[in-house]
């Protein structure tokens, strides 16, 4: 899972205010950095960016981030008390596409019903890049 000797585990709950996004990225960035994730940094900030947006604008309450991981994975998940749920697998709507772009980047998401709310959740992965006899294929 990647989870290792660098792993860490935060969760936080967030103001019910927009500059909740801003506090959210920086979190997630110190925690990537102070772990070693080798992954696209900017992916998992967009994604934890786009789901605390979400909960922001069409759940309810403040919402709570949770960020697990280490040097290769990484799960975030949002919660809020809102009992809507995010449609899962929809084309894009007219309200945006973020939910699409977070299914593309991530290997597995979803949302699990609380019994007061919500969770959406995602993982993502750092793909690396496998070095065969001390130089990258992929580099002639």
């Amino acid at each position: 899972m990647g989870i290792g000797p660098r792993s860490y585990r935060i969760e936080h709950q967030l103001p019910e205010r927009l500059d909740s996004i801003r506090m959210s990225r920086e979190m997630t960035w110190r925690a990537l950095t102070t772990c070693g994730y080798r992954g696209h940094h900017e992916d998992v900030i967009f994604v934890v960016s786009e789901l605390v947006t979400n909960a922001l604008r069409h759940g309810s309450g403040a919402p709570t981030l949770c960020l697990t991981g280490g040097s290769s994975m990484v799960r975030v998940e949002v919660g809020d008390a809102g009992a809507e749920l995010p449609p899962l697998g929809a084309e894009p709507g007219p309200g945006g596409t973020g939910l699409d772009v977070v299914r593309r980047l991530c290997s597995g998401w979803g949302v699990s019903p609380l019994q007061r709310g919500k969770v959406v959740w995602c993982e993502l992965e750092a793909y690396l890049t496998v070095v065969v006899g001390g130089h990258d294929p992929a580099i002639a």
